[in-house]
This record gives structure tokens, sequence and C-alpha cells, in this order.
């Protein structure tokens, strides 16, 4: 803490100062602050389970540890990786070299989605139909890009048009890598940024993304073929394994008629290009250094990160991401403690009642929709730690000897596994995180909170700690997943998962005018030289943490601690609770990383969370002794109140 500064002008500082003064962002990180720290030591943690499983090699074949331990043994032969150059990918690229039409073209698209190669062109996948979740439909989206956001591709101020010459450096610098001479290897940037750019241009932005209603657009397969001449999606479809399916939702069906257009209008042998590019650039990470290095190089310039993750890091991350729930299982029988669980189940049954109690005392809600608000929360389905039945990644072949052929061979499996669902009923155990993850999540369709073993440690939770420190920390996390359920978003779903409107329209708007207070407050914040927080894109996450905070709040007034006045290293119960919400969200960060995030992110910057909700809460003002004329004072009349 600095307690030079008033919490009253500037809470951040005053809980953090200190911290954020001794604790640079580290070379290999792109920014540092308690999540990162978790995560880091996390990561060490899943490093020694995965050295213990690929040092076991008389574990028994098909086991949990040996499959683990053969994955990761061979993602970390750089030796045999750096012999093969980019042989793996040789047999793409050439192949993509014969199309001869845009048949061939959509053929390959298809073929690259199945093989678990790349998904040029557009998104795709299996999920729950939001308006009747007990049903996996086949879904497409926007995509085709590379860049983080479309609007990389569509400002021309300095700091993108810097992007876009170093995207199209790479580019053709992979190229180069597999043979191609340098004047080549140029046209082909320039080609692919073309296609892409026109791609970006017909996306839809982030905002409108986040509208559930706006992104559900059902038809049924011939029609929407009809809308798209240039690609017959049930011929599409069966090639990319899906069949017997007559109906499909979109996402933005404008962006598939201008892919319709572009498709007949662009030459076959500039989609050979932009092909061979998908190919490259999903390899890149696992191909020898100097693919990975000019990987690293463009990923400098997005984020201003000083220096690659270390090798053991990064191939740690990719066994979890891709057989996290078999990894999972060692790190949970090491690291995830029954009594943390026993604690957690605790809070989150105290959060449900702090939330009902705030429900039934709102104001501005009439009691017909506060009794559908009342039945959600009645059905949350909470998660807490690990799955409780694990995948088993049944006949996806892993073998200690071809690192490539592995990762392909997980892409394949996974496709595979996710088009499999279709027909089947919706399973409710499955899990969105690993249980290493230090994170958590709401989902709207299955209407559940999530919370993996990871995130469940401190400065988030910590079993031995005072009240106060945890329900501000891991408790205010509940609250915020909690929220989500009743966010500008999430709120436009039932009980039972389903987009379908349970508000009358008076309450809707009384709920929306507060949202928009919010938008105005972030809108206000800035974050580097004139760029601001985008209120609108964070919503969600500002009445999340709103939400959050308030419902930890009230569910820490029913504790012990809560009820007493009791000082601990000087600091009031109360106080230690807002310090605990203060210190999860420190972090310092690298400009570069800001300014990217700002476009991508739906969550505020963590200073601006910090005091985002807490100078919205009377209680705030009266821990710290807040008063007129400090910097965030707010009057009382101004303070937002939503849930």
């Amino acid at each position: 803490m600095d307690l030079n500064v008033k919490p009253g002008d500037d809470f951040y500082t005053y809980a953090n100062g200190v911290w954020l003064r001794n604790n640079p962002v580290p070379a290999k990180e792109t920014r540092w602050g308690s999540f990162n720290q978790l995560r880091d030591f996390n990561i060490i943690a899943v490093r020694t389970i995965l050295n213990d499983a690929a040092a076991k090699t008389n574990a028994q074949a098909g086991s949990v540890e040996r499959r683990v331990g053969d994955f990761y043994a061979a993602a970390m032969d750089s030796a045999a990786i750096e012999k093969l150059g980019y042989e793996p990918i040789k047999a793409d690229l050439e192949r993509i070299k014969g199309i001869k039409d845009v048949n061939g073209v959509l053929n390959e698209v298809a073929n690259l989605r199945t093989s678990g190669t790349a998904a040029p062109m557009f998104g795709f996948f299996v999920g729950q139909d939001r308006k009747n979740v007990e049903v996996m439909i086949p879904q497409l989206s926007q995509g085709g890009t590379t860049l983080p956001d479309r609007d990389y591709y569509l400002k021309n101020d300095a700091r993108s048009t810097k992007i876009q010459d170093d995207y199209k450096k790479y580019i053709a610098t992979l190229f180069t890598l597999t043979g191609v001479d340098q004047a080549t290897a140029q046209k082909n940037a320039e080609t692919i940024f073309n296609i892409e750019k026109q791609l970006a241009a017909t996306q839809m932005a982030r905002v409108e993304m986040r509208d559930p209603h706006k992104t559900y657009n059902k038809f049924a397969v011939a029609d929407f073929s009809k809308t798209t001449s240039n690609m017959d999606w049930k011929s599409l479809m069966t090639k990319m394994k899906v069949s017997g399916e007559d109906t499909i939702l979109v996402n933005n069906p404008k962006f598939f008629i201008e892919l319709n257009g572009l498709l007949a209008a662009t030459p076959v042998a500039n989609w050979q290009t932009y092909l061979q590019w998908n190919v490259l650039k999903s390899a890149a990470p696992y191909l020898s250094s100097d693919f990975v290095n000019a990987n690293f190089a463009f990923t400098q310039t997005l984020t201003g990160q000083k220096v690659q993750t270390p090798r053991w890091q990064r191939m740690s991350q990719l066994t979890d991401g891709t057989i996290g729930e078999l990894l999972g299982q060692l790190y949970v029988a090491k690291h995830f403690k029954p009594e943390a669980k026993a604690r957690m189940d605790e809070m989150i049954a105290n959060l449900i009642k702090a939330y009902e109690i705030r429900i039934k005392g709102l104001e501005w809600m009439s009691p017909e929709t506060k009794d559908k608000a009342l039945a959600k929360l009645a059905t949350f389905r909470p998660k807490v730690g690990y799955p409780e039945k694990w995948k088993t990644y049944d006949g996806l072949a892993i073998s200690r000897n071809s690192f490539f052929q592995n990762v392909r061979n997980a892409g394949q499996w996974g496709y595979n596994d996710m088009v499999s669902q279709l027909g089947k009923p919706v399973d409710r155990t499955k899990w969105g995180m690993t249980p290493p993850t230090v994170n958590a999540y709401y989902s709207p369709v299955m209407n559940e909170i999530v919370f993996p073993a990871g995130i469940l440690q401190f400065p988030f939770f910590d079993p031995n700690a005072d009240d106060a420190v945890n329900y501000g920390g891991i408790g205010a996390v509940i609250g915020h997943e909690i929220s989500h359920g009743f966010d500008d978003s999430g709120s436009q779903y039932d009980k039972d998962g389903n987009l379908r409107n349970w508000w009358t329209a008076e309450d809707r708007d009384r709920f929306m005018q507060r949202a928009n207070q919010l938008v105005e407050q972030f809108n206000g914040y800035t974050v580097l030289d004139t760029i601001h927080v985008n209120g609108k894109l964070t919503l969600g996450e500002n009445i999340g943490d709103l939400g959050g905070l308030n419902a930890a709040y009230e569910a820490f007034k029913m504790t012990k601690q809560g009820k007493s006045k009791k000082k601990i290293d000087g600091f009031t119960p109360d106080q230690r609770f807002f310090l605990a919400w203060a210190q999860v969200w420190r972090t310092n960060i690298l400009p570069e990383t800001a300014a990217q995030l700002i476009l991508t992110d739906t969550h505020s910057p963590g200073m601006y969370r910090t005091i985002g909700a807490p100078v919205n809460m009377d209680a705030w003002y009266k821990a710290f002794n807040v008063k007129p004329g400090e910097k965030l004072y707010k009057k009382p009349e101004d303070r937002i109140r939503i849930w």
C-alpha cells in the first residue's frame, strides 16, 4: 500500500502503490498483477507435474500419466523439431497449389478444418441453440482474419499502420522460410492483407456482437445456400462431417453474402495464397525456431513483450490447452484440497442468499420481474474445482516422437469430438475451462457459474484468511459471475438458459437507464494518451463488478467478522474487504498491450475495475471516510445502483 495517498483521491494507488512501483512487468510477460502472479505460480506447479510425468517412461501405456508425459516430452524435444524445419506442412502447401477452381477452394477450407489444421474464411462450431438450449446445432460465424480485431485493418492512425506494416513483414517472412523468393513473398503478403481487409470490413464490431438477438439468425440450410450462390452449405457441411442437419445458426448473415461475392471476384491463385497462409500461421508456433521466432517478433509488435516466453512455459500451456482434462487430473490430485471446495460451496450459498436479498430489495423493479429474476437465481448451477466426469480423449493418438503430429491429431480429435455432439443430449457435466486455469466464467445457456481449481488460491482465496479477505477476493468473483446472469446480455436469457425475454418493458427500460450511466462512467476513464475505456464494450463486465462487489459485501455482513468492528493490522473489517478487492486488480501493463486490450477485451483495465464499483457504494465512502472535494467522490444521488 501507499499510505501517502488518500483513498478518496486515488484508491488504486493507496491500496497498491508500493507494489506497483516494485513489480515492473517481467521481460517474458505483457502485464504483471495478481492474476499473472498466480498464473506464474500455477504454471510452475504444472511444469513439475509435467516433468515428473515425462520422466516416468515406464508408466503404463494409455495411462493418464503416460499420455501427458509423452505429449510434453515430444513438445520439449527441440532437437527433433529443429531437424524437421517446415517438413510437417510441406504436403499441405503442395496440395493447396493444385487447387483449380472455387469448388477446390471450398473443399480445402473443409479439409483444413476437419484435419485440425486451420480455420480459414469463417468460424464454425457446434453449440447449444440459444432459443432451445436442449438442442445442439451447427453455427457459423464471421471470421477469416488474423489480426486481433477488425479495426486493425480499417483504421489508418500511426499505431494501426505500424501494425499493418509489421503484419505484412511477418507474412512475407513465413513464406520466405518455406523457400519462396522475397518478391513473391511480399506480393503474397499484399494479397493476403487485401483479402483479410475485405473480410474485416464486413465483420460486425465487437460492441454489436454483444447483442445476443442480433447474432441469432436461424436458417434452413437450403435457404441459407440461396443467399450464397457460390457456397452450397449442404454439400459443404457434409465435407465438414456434419450430416443430417437441416438448420443452421449464423451470427452475421451479411458477412457470408459478402464472402460469397469475394469468392467469385478473387482469382483462385489468390485464394491458394490465402489458404497457404492459414496453414503457415497455424503451424508457426510448432515448427523450427525460425518460424517460432518470426511468430514472436510479430507478437512483440502487438503486445510490446520484451523476450519470448520460455519454451517450457509455452509447452506447459499448450499441454493444458490440448489435453487439459488429463493434465487436470494430475493437477487436482496434488493442488486441490477438499476443504477449499467445502469453503467455496459455503461462500457460493451465501452469495446466492445475498443476491436474493438484494433482488427483493430493488426499488426500481416490479414484483412480477423480481419473481422471474429470483427463479433464475434459484436455478444457477455452481461448479467448483474440476469436472465430475473427466474427458477421456479416447482415440487421440499421442506419440513421444512426433510433436507436430500430436498437435495435429489433437486438432482433428477436437473437431470430431465437437461435431459428434450433434443429435445427442446436451452434456451438462462439460467444462469450458481446465482445472489449472486462473479464471472463472458464467454460461448463459447453461445458467451455470464455474470456478476452476486454479483460481481458488491466494490472493483470491485462502481457506486460512479472515472473511474480509475472502469475500473481497473470491466472494466478489463469485458475485461477479452471478451478476453475468443479470448483466445487459446475460439478463436476456431465462432460468432455463433460453434467449427469451422475462422482463416487463418498463423494468427493462429502467435497467438500461442505469446501465447507460455505467457506460458513461467508464467512457470517462483514460487509458493511454487519447485512448479511453469503451464503456459499451465493457458494460457486461462492469455490471458484473458492481453487482458482484455489492453482493459480496452483503454476504460478508452476514459473517461474524462482518458484524464486528475489530481491527486487524490497524484496518477495520470493511476496510480489509475493499482492500482485498483492490489488491486483486493491481496490474502493471505494457502500453502496446493496453492499446490492444482496449479494442479486444470486454474487461476494463485493472486500475478502473478497482475504483469503478466502490465509488458507487455508500459502504466504501463510510469505510475510508471519503468526503466531498476528494477526487473519487460522487454525490449519493449520482451513485449508480443496479443489482
